[in-house]
């Protein structure tokens, strides 16, 4: 875990995630993202993102736990008979207001659980403020946070990440 890494997400896992956001501007939206490890002879570890998975969008909440554990079977199941070697890497989330720009209990609850299977998971939070000032052509800056998980410090965005050289590039080619 003490390696550098890098996360790439191709473009339509980025384009998928934005666009399930921007359907349901006030509702909380969540989903997976699929992809894999890659792990080169040399440093940086990447962890490349290659599909978003949405699962819910609830005006108030998100389903409960048992439900997204079912939901993150069956799209492990899925993907592990596609033979490509993808896996659940990490989980998406948007706020349902406008203004809330914070990590919410559940997306980290969500990001622990799928920790525990894929230690180099990632969690990204829609930034619905910058989303809706890239549609309107306004910006062109990455519309989501990353966050790691940090075993002393929970889940912090990449930024506050001190001496990590983690990066984050959120259009790569597929």
């Amino acid at each position: 875990m003490g390696a550098e890494c890098r996360y790439e997400v191709a473009q339509a896992a980025y384009v998928k995630l934005a666009l399930h956001a921007l359907k349901h501007p006030s509702a909380a939206v969540n989903g997976l993202l699929v992809g894999r490890l890659v792990e080169p002879s040399s440093t940086p570890v990447v962890v490349s993102v290659v599909d978003a998975v949405p699962l819910s969008h609830h005006p108030h909440h998100l389903p409960l736990l048992p439900t997204l554990e079912l939901a993150l079977t069956i799209v492990e199941d899925h993907f592990a008979t596609q033979g490509e070697g993808l896996a659940v890497v990490g989980y998406y989330h948007a706020n349902p207001r406008r203004d809330d720009a914070d990590l919410p209990p559940v997306a980290k609850r969500v990001g622990d659980h799928i920790f525990r299977y894929f230690p180099r998971s990632a969690v990204l939070l829609v930034d619905n403020k910058k989303l809706e000032e890239a549609v309107k052509g306004k910006s062109r800056e990455p519309v989501v946070q990353g966050f790691i998980k940090k075993l002393a410090s929970g889940w912090i965005r990449w930024e506050q990440s001190a001496g990590s050289k983690r990066t984050f590039y959120q259009c790569c080619p597929s």
